[in-house]
């Protein structure tokens, strides 16, 4: 996608929307446009973090060590744009050593898929699982996923 064409067309969009103010009105004058809608869905209640039976390192838990590490790829949108930075994540690391549970406690970039590049690179680390009292625990890790334009050679 052209970055370019973006702010155009968003202005289009917005000059060609209807004004917000006769809707309003149009809302309160009719009772029946204010009930709410039984069909829509709920809103999904958050997760808590980190989930149950995870553990931190520290006080008899050991932290995992990473024993495959997969490189993030930049996306081309990315590229052009030239986004540079860090996205910083939150990843469970279940018993057998792979990555579960993932959670972006930074973002860098929505619009150009960086986060979703850090997730999905992650996902695919592999890690020594950590330990407490000698078996093998899920344990939270905080990784840094970092983006950058190397100088042309």
């Amino acid at each position: 996608m052209n970055s370019r064409r973006a702010p155009a067309a968003r202005r289009a969009s917005a000059r060609s929307a209807s004004p917000y103010v006769p809707a309003m009105a149009a809302a309160a004058a009719s009772p029946a446009l204010q009930a709410p809608v039984s069909g829509a869905a709920p809103e999904k209640p958050e997760q808590p973090w980190p989930p149950a039976g995870v553990f931190r390192p520290g006080g008899g838990v050991s932290a995992p060590k990473v024993t495959k590490e997969v490189r993030v790829n930049y996306t081309p949108d990315a590229m052009r744009a030239k986004v540079q930075g860090g996205v910083a994540l939150e990843a469970v690391v279940r018993a057998d050593g792979t990555v579960g549970e993932v959670r972006v406690v930074r973002s860098l970039d929505k619009r150009y898929g960086l986060d979703d590049e850090a997730v999905k690179a992650l996902k695919q680390w592999q890690f020594t699982p950590g330990q407490k009292d000698g078996s093998a625990v899920p344990v939270l890790v905080a990784v840094e996923m970092t983006f950058t334009i190397g100088k042309p050679r």
